[in-house]
């Protein structure tokens, strides 16, 4: 097979129009040609930290959306279905992504669960790290227990050691960490973190050896305050997504997404593809190719380099996608679940004043902002009332459910969700996946919340009278429906969500992190309101 483009060799930094000719599923050479090509044949691209669970598609449907957009390989936590499955789910995603062209990286999810402040479907402890390295897991996942690291936490350690026997990389995950504290969890032979929020922390993890992944996801988007660094610190930055939805995919693109937003910033397309190729390739020992003659033909045809569409992918020298579209089959896939509640009264969602006038702690939140802030409200009731919604302040309820057993819910108020009538609910609620909703009312949020709970997992919206709803069989994380069927029905929610007042970006992906107790402020898990900065619950009432 020969390719005929504009290649752009992005390790001697030099474009020439050149046959590249591949047998085998490698190139074989590359030969330039005197002639005027129009297209331009670039390595294929990297997603160097993704969540595949995020995107609510099982593996090979995930393959089928981002592969068009020119990614052939993708460095993915299974942190998400293994605190629902344990290593049952994390094989259940090695398997299912083998039956697609797209090379799937997979690590050992290091915090399974994240914290022992709620309840989780499953444990991953330092045998079954030890088992999935052995079996060919390429990292050791984000560790997000950073005080266990700091604080010399046994069984953190244990995975520590078992990566560096195994000498694979360790992902972070440390979001404000800084000082001294980051120099200890940095000891621990921490490689990357993609939560910083701003150059001077990732400035500083940078210079205790920790690279930054800048992510630009549906939720948290930091590439607008890091990109700086593709500049600054060539060598020692990357390009991810993290968690995106599938609506964001199709219609913006992927990879090449963050590659467009660099070059309209005037980087040029080696200053992108150092970050968004060549390192993640380099730091992970990744078998992927970077157009040179011997390497595996995993490549793009682009039609420009300021527009940046692509047009073809290759991967091992098959031709796997053209002008948008998958041109590999779709297998058939199972569906593992573990959810294991029964539905919920209206009683207990209900939350009387143990005084008159009590002061509650309000958990804020910001569009597009994973790190939540915390203030203190004192609605006008009298002692024993019901407290209800607020909506003039924009104060909602906001619930968590234990799906994994019958428990009584955890119930707070949230600020800034903006929804003036209705509820949501969803069962991806980071890390553990538990059922979390917000809505102005107890009628909505139960019709909500029982609604997820009858179809064993996914996501809701409900006027009260109405609803729209996306069923996720996989674990309550995702579904076996191609990538356009699930995107369709999430953009349908979307935009019956607008409807009822909130104007989020990504509000169900918002929604989700409002029960990862790994990031600050104030959170709400299924055992209660959570102080992340304190590492401790904390009550609702400020008196008590």
């Amino acid at each position: 097979m020969v390719i005929k483009g504009n290649v752009v060799d992005v390790l001697k930094q030099e474009i020439f129009p050149a046959e590249v000719n591949i047998e085998g599923g490698k190139i074989k050479a590359i030969s330039r040609i005197n002639e005027k090509c129009s297209s331009y044949i670039l390595p294929g691209l990297v997603d160097s930290h993704v969540h595949i669970e995020s995107s609510m598609l099982i593996p090979s449907r995930f393959a089928q959306i981002v592969v068009p957009r020119g990614t052939v390989a993708v460095v993915s936590d299974p942190h998400e279905i293994a605190n629902v499955m344990g290593v049952e789910g994390v094989e259940y995603m090695i398997e299912d992504a083998k039956k697609v062209p797209l090379k799937c990286f997979f690590g050992v999810p290091s915090c399974v669960p994240a914290t022992e402040f709620e309840t989780a479907g499953a444990k991953i402890e330092a045998e079954n790290v030890e088992y999935l390295l052995q079996k060919g897991a390429l990292f050791l996942a984000e560790m997000m227990n950073f005080p266990g690291v700091i604080y010399g936490d046994k069984q953190v350690w244990e995975k520590l050691n078992l990566a560096k026997k195994y000498q694979v990389p360790i992902d972070g995950h440390a979001p404000g960490l800084r000082g001294e504290e980051l120099v200890k969890y940095a000891n621990g032979g921490i490689s990357t973190d993609h939560e910083c929020f701003s150059i001077d922390e990732a400035l500083e993890k940078i210079a205790r050896g920790i690279k930054t992944q800048i992510r630009e996801g549906s939720a948290a988007r930091n590439f607008d305050a890091l990109h700086p660094l593709i500049e600054q610190e060539p060598h020692h930055t990357m390009l991810c997504t993290d968690d995106s939805h599938p609506d964001l995919i199709l219609e913006h693109g992927h990879i090449d997404r963050l590659i467009r937003l660099g070059l309209r910033k005037g980087y040029t397309i080696f200053q992108m593809y150092q970050t968004a190729v060549i390192n993640p390739v380099k730091h992970y020992n990744l078998p992927v190719g970077l157009l040179q003659p011997g390497d595996s033909a995993d490549c793009i045809l682009v039609d420009n380099l300021e527009d940046f569409n692509v047009l073809e992918t290759y991967i091992d020298g098959k031709k796997v996608a053209e002008n948008g579209t998958a041109l590999f089959d779709l297998p058939v896939s199972k569906t593992i679940n573990n959810f294991n509640c029964s539905p919920i009264d209206i009683a207990d969602l209900e939350v009387f004043a143990p005084v008159s006038n009590p002061t509650i702690r309000v958990i804020t939140v910001d569009d597009g902002e994973l790190l939540t802030g915390q203030l203190e409200w004192k609605p006008n009731v009298d002692k024993g009332a019901k407290i209800e919604s607020d909506l003039s302040d924009d104060i909602l309820k906001v619930v968590v459910v234990n799906r994994y057993k019958n428990a009584k819910p955890a119930v707070g108020f949230i600020k800034n969700f903006g929804l003036k009538g209705g509820a949501l609910a969803s069962s991806v609620a980071h890390d553990s996946h538990n059922i979390v909703a917000v809505g102005t009312d107890d009628a909505a949020l139960l019709t909500a919340i029982n609604l997820v709970i009858n179809s064993k997992g996914g996501i809701v919206a409900s006027d009260g009278d109405s609803h729209l709803s996306l069923s996720l069989p996989v674990a309550g994380l995702m579904s076996t429906e191609k990538g356009e069927v699930v995107a369709e029905q999430y953009s349908a929610l979307n935009a019956f969500v607008q409807r009822l007042g909130c104007d989020m970006k990504a509000p169900f992906m918002t929604l989700a992190f409002m029960s990862l107790l790994v990031i600050p402020d104030l959170k709400i898990g299924d055992k209660g309101l959570f102080d992340v900065t304190k590492f401790s619950f904390t009550s609702l009432f400020v008196d008590e």
